[in-house]
């Protein structure tokens, strides 16, 4: 008996034709909705190939001002996604230290930036800072405040990482000889990460949408780029390209968030392929973790 039928039972001939019959009918439904969407917007002429080839014209400067957008977003996001990591993964060996004066602190901080609104963060940093002597500019709002929210977290993405990871490991990393930063940089750290990659993607793709906040603080990012360009087409011509500007700035952000996904699953199959490999390789010890003559373990300080 298969593990599968162990946990439920297969379904049988009538299950599986009303399964059959349930997916053509929501299949329908959901074409018959779109079809109606589609119908209503040719109906207003929003599908008319005139209004979307703007898109495309270099003489009406859409594809140089959203590129540009584009690149200020990616810029912001990238500051904040790196920021974010390390300081998340910092907070999180602070949260499982052995010492209560560490953890007690650092469960404050991370807990006090979920708490707040990323908004709130944001503009506090574009409004407060300054005030103190700190010099603040739109990008470094942001990035400031997508960074502040984004590692508190993180920083619960890697702590639930590192506590998922097998007890054994770390008791035979001990075994080895290893200290306590070694154990957790080079034993538990990887394998929570390889772990946790997918919810670590799904932040980033998170943190990479929140950077719309930008317009709010006046950033040139994606969003606010697109809102500049229908106000203007708007006073030009009229409300004629309101729906393909914003549709256009929703696809870029589409793409973007879809290739870093298929990053991390590349990411994530390198990996396990990695894993799988490994186990016929020689364990390289760190340096200060030698093997001695009778097989025993001779650390730096010389001892068995």
């Amino acid at each position: 008996m298969s593990a599968q039928t162990v946990l439920f039972d297969l379904p049988g001939p009538r299950a599986r034709r009303r399964q059959r019959i349930g997916t053509v009918i929501g299949a329908l439904l959901i074409a018959a909705l779109v079809a109606l969407v589609l119908w209503r917007l040719g109906s207003n002429g929003q599908l008319d190939p005139g209004r979307w080839a703007i898109l495309f014209d270099p003489a009406a400067g859409v594809p140089q001002a959203l590129g540009e957008a584009l690149l200020n977003t990616l810029a912001v996001a990238a500051v904040g996604m790196v920021a974010a990591t390390v300081l998340g993964a910092l907070l999180a060996v602070g949260r499982l230290s052995d010492h209560a004066w560490v953890r007690g602190p650092v469960a404050a901080v991370v807990e006090f930036f979920r708490a707040v609104p990323l908004l709130v963060l944001i503009l506090f940093c574009l409004l407060f800072l300054p005030t103190i002597g700190v010099p603040m500019t739109a990008f470094r709002a942001l990035a400031l405040g997508l960074t502040l929210y984004n590692m508190a977290v993180l920083a619960e993405i890697f702590r639930a990482g590192i506590l998922s990871v097998d007890r054994g490991q770390r008791e035979a990393a001990f075994a080895l000889g290893m200290r306590k930063t070694q154990v957790m940089t080079l034993v538990l750290l990887p394998q929570a990460v390889r772990r946790m990659l997918p919810v670590l993607v799904a932040q980033l793709v998170v943190l990479l949408k929140d950077s719309s906040l930008g317009f709010i603080v006046g950033y040139v990012e994606l969003l606010r780029q697109a809102r500049s360009l229908v106000e203007f087409f708007n006073f030009q011509f009229g409300n004629i390209y309101t729906f393909q500007l914003y549709v256009a700035a929703g696809l870029i952000y589409i793409i973007v968030n879809v290739l870093l996904s298929q990053l991390a699953k590349y990411v994530e199959k390198r990996t396990r392929r990695d894993r799988r490999t490994a186990g016929s390789d020689d364990v390289e010890l760190p340096a200060d973790v030698q093997m001695g003559g009778g097989g025993g373990l001779v650390t730096e300080a010389g001892g068995r």
